[in-house]
């Protein structure tokens, strides 16, 4: 039988950056990747931007506003918490005090973060391309922030 794992590429581009490549966890949260998966497929995360970036913490994006206040037109998806850590290159969704909040904008974690255990749904692990991630401008939000050219699955 065929490797069925799905990945992610967040292609950072433009010189600078360079393809970061996740690995999606339907098993851990299949409501997530399903979501990020189709509004990856769509474009809908083309040419956003990475709108909060907090060195030692998390780069956060898929907000196309880029505002930290917008997401898709999606209904907001059921928490789906794991006891999954929040470690380095780990992928999870961001979502307001609401645990049922999450719909397009996700962050990945540059430290360990345990703190986030079981709050925030864990979807994806960084496979490749982790530098790429550290090198994204820093600022909440950052002077010319770093996006994301395109996205794709495969």
């Amino acid at each position: 039988m065929a490797d069925q794992t799905l990945t992610l590429t967040l292609d950072t581009g433009n010189g600078e950056g360079g393809d970061v490549v996740i690995k999606l966890r339907p098993d851990l949260a299949p409501g997530h990747v399903e979501r990020i998966t189709e509004l990856a497929k769509e474009g809908f995360y083309d040419g956003v931007v990475f709108h909060r970036v907090i060195p030692g913490f998390m780069a956060q994006g898929g907000d196309p506003t880029g505002t930290g206040t917008g997401g898709s037109d999606r209904p907001d998806l059921k928490a789906e918490f794991s006891a999954e850590p929040h470690v380095r290159g780990v992928c999870s969704m961001a979502r307001t005090p609401n645990p049922d909040s999450a719909n397009s904008q996700f962050f990945i974690v540059f430290d360990d973060a345990t703190f986030l255990d079981k709050q925030y749904t864990v979807w994806g692990e960084v496979q490749s391309g982790m530098e790429h991630v550290d090198a994204l401008p820093k600022g909440e939000p950052p002077a010319n922030p770093g996006k994301i050219v395109k996205a794709s699955v495969s």
